[in-house]
């Protein structure tokens, strides 16, 4: 019989903040992780706290709390050898750090030595690097821990705790989610085994917090670069393998190696126990990844923060159409009300649409017309606008009647508002501030159009909830007689790869070239970004799918000046 090593992967979903409630998390999967005898579990980075704690790191209360719960968490383990990310603290200040607990004690500390400081992550700005690797030694086998950042780079303290005899490595992770991201992870820690000829226990974090999604999707890589079994994908998942022994055992360590767990000369980890399950390697298609990616987001920003329900103003169009089927699908049909909001420019078609809609998601829809509270307002500013033309002030007048009636159903009985606009008309400001941009949560934000139509015709294939004249209609915001998308905009499949280059990529506005549409157009296009910033950070928060979303990732000024390099 071979000799076995059990290791498990726990990928969590903590709630930052929750210092006590994440603890008996932890202590959940310790004892789930002991009835399948697993020897060492990794929980995810700073599942103490949760991610990105941000500026909670800056109490020293709540650092205090921190340490007294990582105490209390130690004490009550006895086994498995479990990792738990939480925050430690020196005279000098603060570390992303790491506790190896066994058998009711802290036996070491590991405390992160790379910390990102770009895109959504700010740690520079809370911790401390951590000053050396640690190697561990449990039975015959040493294992070192990495945080995250740390098996990103060649630099890092794999190399080192390899060096020191380290055959398995755990990296504890809060790898936040975006659009294809499992296969970067797996690339870079290909990279580091194929540098160091180790194992990686690579353990991620899941669930939603504020704009962020973790994924989850934890995986044990091989010394060969293959994963050989992988957890769920957004949600929770405990991911236990077996390991043989001897693949692990590597040249005695002459660096200070901190001992978990002792065992006589020639005993070893594997005792009577059944073969674990095969965890097969499963990855979603893109399509599917974004909407589920969505559907968690929305799921744990609603639960987390403790609404009652939510509402949607139907318009009849795609966005509203899939925001809704979003909502339905991640709280439950009883937990949305949606609000068709008819005036006199909303054709017949719309009216038809979005009533179908609410039928097939089993929703209840309340109808509020809004053409004589658009007649008070115009009698009431009459004196004002006297001799002067209609136009976009009286289209936004409209826009801005609906966000007041959400916002007031809102109020009245503790509805989140989710609004519904995509990635596309954020970026250019085709969108009313007040308007369809008032609520608390903007699920689709960072979501093209392009990706807006793929996500419903893939969500039809689990079942056929949105019409398909939704899907197939010309896009119009129906704020005036026969207006359409494309009077304001390029079409969506060009307008959306300009984008993609000024926006996700950063090009220089003179680099930015699409063959289907003209010099001045791409400008005029470039300009309505820059111009809509202001629109932007009055937004609400929405779910980031894409390597660069506004917000975190994207901090333009407002006032700028800057049109590009020559």
């Amino acid at each position: 019989m071979k000799e076995m090593l059990r290791i498990g992967m726990g990928q969590i979903n903590s709630v930052v903040g929750d210092l006590k409630g994440n603890a008996e998390r932890v202590i959940a999967w310790v004892e789930r992780a002991r009835s399948q005898d697993v020897d060492i579990l990794a929980l995810p980075e700073l599942v103490i706290t949760g991610y990105p704690p941000e500026d909670l790191l800056l109490k020293k209360g709540f650092i205090d709390m921190n340490i007294k719960v990582i105490k209390e968490v130690a004490s009550r383990i006895a086994t498995p050898a479990t990792i738990v990310g939480f925050v430690d603290r020196s005279a000098s200040g603060i570390y992303n750090a790491a506790a190896v607990i066994y058998k009711g004690k802290i036996r070491g500390v590991f405390r992160k030595e790379l910390l990102p400081n770009y895109g959504v992550f700010d740690e520079k700005r809370y911790f401390l690097p951590g000053a050396r690797p640690r190697v561990f030694r449990y039975g015959n086998v040493l294992f070192g821990i990495g945080i995250c950042e740390d098996v990103w780079f060649r630099e890092g303290p794999v190399r080192a705790m390899a060096r020191a005899g380290a055959g398995l490595i755990f990296n504890i992770n809060a790898s936040p989610y975006y659009t294809g991201k499992i296969y970067v992870r797996e690339d870079v820690v290909r990279s580091r085994i194929r540098e160091n000829r180790v194992w990686v226990a690579y353990v991620n974090l899941v669930g939603g917090q504020d704009e962020l999604v973790f994924d989850g999707q934890s995986f044990a890589m091989d010394r060969s670069g293959k994963v050989i079994a992988s957890a769920g994908a957004f949600r929770e998942d405990l991911l236990v393998v077996d390991i043989p022994e001897k693949e692990l055992v590597r040249k005695t360590s002459k660096e200070r190696v901190t001992t978990v767990a002792a065992r006589p000369r020639g005993v070893h980890c594997q005792v009577a126990r059944s073969p674990v399950a095969v965890h097969p390697v499963r990855r979603l298609d893109v399509v599917e990844e974004v909407y589920e990616a969505l559907k968690l987001g929305l799921h744990d920003y609603v639960g987390k923060n403790g609404f009652k329900g939510t509402v949607i103003g139907l318009s009849g169009g795609i966005d509203s159409a899939l925001v809704a089927a979003l909502a339905a699908d991640a709280l439950g049909r009883d937990n949305i009300v949606c609000v068709f909001m008819p005036s006199k420019f909303t054709s017949r078609e719309s009216s038809e649409d979005a009533l179908e809609l609410a039928k097939r998601l089993g929703t209840r829809i309340i109808e509020v017309p809004i053409d004589s509270i658009l007649d008070a307002y115009k009698a009431g500013l009459g004196k004002l606008f006297e001799g002067l033309k209609e136009d976009v002030t009286e289209e936004n007048l409209q826009a801005r009647i609906r966000g007041n009636i959400l916002m007031a159903l809102s109020n009245k009985f503790g509805w989140l508002v989710l609004t519904t606009g995509n990635k596309s008309e954020m970026s250019v400001g085709y969108a009313t501030l007040y308007g369809d941009m008032a609520g608390g949560f903007a699920v689709i934000k960072d979501v093209p159009k392009t990706l807006v139509y793929q996500l419903c015709a893939w969500r039809n294939t689990r079942g056929d909830v949105i019409p398909d004249r939704i899907i197939s209609k010309e896009p119009t915001a129906e704020l005036k007689a026969d207006q359409k998308d494309r009077d304001s905009l390029p079409p969506y499949d060009h307008l959306d790869q300009v984008l993609k280059s000024y926006v996700e990529e950063d090009k220089e506005p003179s680099t930015v070239d699409f063959p289907d549409m003209p010099a001045e157009e791409i400008a005029r296009v470039l300009r309505m970004v820059d111009l809509s910033e202001y629109k932007r950070r009055q937004s609400p928060p929405g779910i980031k799918i894409t390597p660069k979303a506004f917000g975190k990732d994207r901090r333009m000024p407002i006032t700028n000046k800057y049109k590009g390099s020559q």
